[in-house]
């Protein structure tokens, strides 16, 4: 194997719990998620060569990451518009998960009706970004970024009350 693959894979394998949880905040079942975690894979590899090393690598992937999400967001809305799915009958989908795991799984499940920049920002802030960080991955302002994430937050603590989950 040559060195570049071997460097990529490694690096991929160090960090591929920002993928697991990129694909899991933008796509609700698991077909799509691991769809999603592929595509991201690919369109890390298509763009390694551009990593010049000027930030740490699991920065440069969260944004290519959550770039790649948004776009494959699309594409799927695109296909279920195409099927004219009526989402008129579906009732939410009730969390059965117990304990813990319930919380999480409900709070994924909250993060998903998020729109995608609160679901970037949601995402950056689990992973520990300062509001500079954020507001530097996503090209807005720092200040920007704090309002942003306020908002985020509040709108996925209705989400989560309207869930029947209550905090």
């Amino acid at each position: 194997m040559k060195v570049k693959e071997q460097a990529f894979l490694n690096r991929i394998e160090q960090h591929k719990g920002i993928l697991f949880k990129v694909s899991k905040m933008y796509m609700d079942n698991k077909d799509d998620q691991e769809d999603l975690f592929q595509e991201i894979v690919y369109q890390l590899w298509k763009a390694f060569e551009s990593f010049k090393g000027e930030s740490q690598f699991s920065t440069w992937m969260y944004r290519v990451a959550i770039n790649t999400a948004i776009v494959f967001l699309k594409k799927e809305k695109r296909k279920v518009d195409k099927y004219e799915l009526s989402s008129t009958n579906i009732h939410e989908e009730e969390c059965d998960v117990d304990g813990k795991e319930k919380q999480i799984e409900c709070f994924y499940k909250a993060v998903q009706k998020l729109e995608k920049i609160d679901k970037a920002i949601i995402f950056y802030q689990l992973e520990g970004f300062s509001h500079r960080e954020i507001g530097e991955s996503l090209g807005i302002s720092e200040g920007n970024a704090r309002v942003k994430l306020n908002r985020a937050k509040e709108k996925l603590k209705e989400i989560i009350k309207n869930q029947g989950y209550g905090f």
